[in-house]
């Protein structure tokens, strides 16, 4: 078994804002040895994500409070508190938040390239908010092993 070398105390997680809404890096390449990636997101009702591919990773999505709606190729997931879905490398999927309250997930990845895009995209929880540059943010999507495929599907 190869050693490796963590952090032992391990730096408050940040509050950041990604596309706007609240994120928190919970571990990420540094602290997991690039084999795991989980994100935590506060996202509003009507929110979604971009239907894209991680080349690398799989991911996974946990719910902690609220409802939304997993795409994973052809499969739809709905899903509230407690509930989970998988999506594989290669595979299409996205998500969007349901129902009239915000949810709060938890995005985990095999691998540290999707904290590494998060944490790329992302900015500080107090800067000033501003209307996303798409092709700058497909540009670092893909400098992570994610194609953005375009919006979800109806």
């Amino acid at each position: 078994m190869n050693a490796h070398t963590f952090p032992s105390n391990p730096q408050p997680v940040e509050e950041r804002r990604f596309l706007g809404v609240p994120i928190w890096i919970k571990a990420d390449r540094a602290r997991t040895d690039g084999r795991l990636s989980l994100v935590e997101q506060v996202i509003p009702a009507g929110m979604e994500s971009p239907w894209h591919v991680h080349r690398t990773e799989d991911e996974s999505f946990y719910i902690l409070s609220g409802r939304m709606t997993v795409i994973v190729g052809d499969t739809v997931h709905s899903l509230t508190a407690g509930d989970y879905a998988f999506g594989p490398r290669g595979i299409p999927h996205g998500f969007r938040i349901e129902g009239s309250e915000p949810a709060r997930i938890l995005l985990m990845t095999n691998g540290g390239d999707f904290a590494d895009f998060i944490r790329e995209t992302s900015v500080a929880k107090d800067a000033a908010p501003t209307e996303p540059d798409l092709a700058a943010f497909a540009a670092a999507a893909d400098r992570h092993n994610l194609t953005i495929l375009g919006p979800l599907p109806a």
